[in-house]
C-alpha cells in the first residue's frame, strides 16, 4: 500500500491502528477517543485521519503546551469539548523539603501499577512542585493505589486542568557536521561523545527515537527526530542541508535546555 512507503517500517502497525480507528468512525458514525499518544503518533493520526471528509481529528492532552495529547476521532457533525477528553490532573503532595523527585521516579511509580503508558500524559516538574495527567477511566484506581514515589509518602490531589503548571520547551540551536545520519553518529555529536559511548548507550536500550526505544546504532536519523539519552537529555534534529564537500553531513540540531 503507498500510504506505508511515508513512514518506517516499525511504525507500521501503529498506522494499522489509526486505519482501524478511522474506519469504525467513519463506518459507525460514532467518535473514538485514544489513549494519549507522543508526538510522532500524533503526526500519523493527522497524516492519516487529519484531513479526512468523513473523519476529523482533534488533539488535547490537558493543557495547551503538553506533549503527550489524546486525540478524539469523530464524525465532521461533532465538535467535543473538553470534558469529552477524559483528562484528570493530579497534583502530588509529599514532604518536599526532605526528599527530591524527579521525572523517572514519578513514571516509574506510575507504570508499577501495571497499566499502559498511554493512560499517563505528561508528568510537569517545577520548583519542587509536581503535577500529572491521567486518563479519567483509570483515575480512581492511581489514586488509590499510588501512596509512595521513592521513597517518599505522597497523597494525590485533584486539580482543574485550568491549574496545570506551565513549562516553556527550549532549545538551544547550532549547525554542526556529522559523518553520517546514523543514530550512533548523530547523538555523538549532539551530546558531545565519544562515537564509541553512544554506541554503547544506544545498544545498551537507553536511546529513543521519537519516544521508542532503538538499540541498532546503524538507524538513519531525519529531519524532525527527536532524540534522548538517559542522563544526557534531550536533542532534536530540526534540519538535514544536505552532505559538504568533505562528505559530511550539514545539520541543524537544538539541545533542549
Amino acid at each position: 500500500m503507498e500510504l506505508y512507503q511515508h513512514f518506517r517500517k516499525e511504525e507500521h502497525p501503529f498506522i494499522d491502528q489509526v486505519l482501524e480507528w478511522k474506519e469504525m468512525v467513519s463506518r459507525q458514525y460514532a467518535p473514538k477517543l485514544t489513549d494519549f499518544l507522543d508526538p510522532r503518533e500524533q503526526q500519523i493520526v493527522q497524516s492519516i485521519a487529519g484531513g479526512a471528509e468523513d473523519v476529523r481529528a482533534f488533539f488535547f492532552g490537558g493543557a495547551p503546551f503538553v506533549e503527550r495529547k489524546r486525540v478524539f476521532l469523530a464524525p465532521p457533525y461533532i465538535d467535543p469539548e473538553e470534558e469529552d477528553y477524559g483528562i484528570v490532573l493530579f497534583a502530588v503532595r509529599y514532604p518536599a523539603k526532605f526528599v527530591s523527585l524527579e521525572h523517572r521516579d514519578v513514571l516509574g511509580a506510575l507504570m508499577s501499577l501495571g497499566l499502559r503508558r498511554g493512560k499517563f500524559g505528561d508528568i510537569l516538574i517545577r520548583d519542587g512542585e509536581i503535577q500529572f495527567f491521567v486518563a479519567a477511566e483509570v483515575a480512581d484506581y492511581v489514586r488509590l493505589h499510588v501512596e509512595t514515589i521513592g521513597k517518599a509518602p505522597v497523597a494525590l490531589e485533584p486539580l482543574p486542568l485550568s491549574a496545570a503548571m506551565p513549562l516553556a520547551e527550549t532549545w538551544e540551536e547550532g549547525t554542526v557536521t556529522v559523518s553520517s545520519l546514523r543514530l550512533d553518529a548523530v547523538l555523538a555529536q549532539a551530546f558531545r561523545l565519544a562515537r564509541e559511548k553512544a554506541r554503547a548507550l544506544v545498544e545498551s536500550g537507553l536511546v529513543k527515537v521519537n519516544w521508542k526505544v532503538v538499540d541498532k546504532p546503524d538507524f538513519l536519523c531525519g529531519p524532525g527526530d527527536v532524540l534522548s539519552a538517559r542522563g544526557f537529555g534531550r536533542c532534536k534534529l530540526f534540519s538535514v542541508e544536505g552532505p559538504t564537500k568533505k562528505e559530511r553531513w550539514l545539520v541543524q540540531i537544538g539541545r533542549q535546555k
